[in-house]
């Protein structure tokens, strides 16, 4: 059983910024950070929508845990 729902958030290849859902078929953009936190919530919700979490193996009104990928700094 999952307790949290995972995401991925990484630069665009162009611009802008991608989240993708580890467990879930889940992938939306967004020009800025603010702006891919809200497509995430939003595309979960119309994927959840009418769905037993229990059944995909989660547990009810699971949280959701985002990493950010970064490119490292060299000085």
């Amino acid at each position: 059983m999952f307790y949290t729902i995972k995401a991925m958030i990484y630069q665009g290849e162009e611009s802008g910024f991608v989240a993708e859902c580890v467990e879930l078929p889940v992938v939306t953009q967004g020009a800025t950070l603010d702006d891919v936190i809200r497509n995430l919530r939003e595309a979960l919700a119309l994927h959840l929508e009418g769905e037993d979490l229990q059944a995909l193996g989660f547990v009810a009104r699971p949280p959701i845990s985002v990493n950010f990928e970064m490119e490292p700094i060299y000085a």
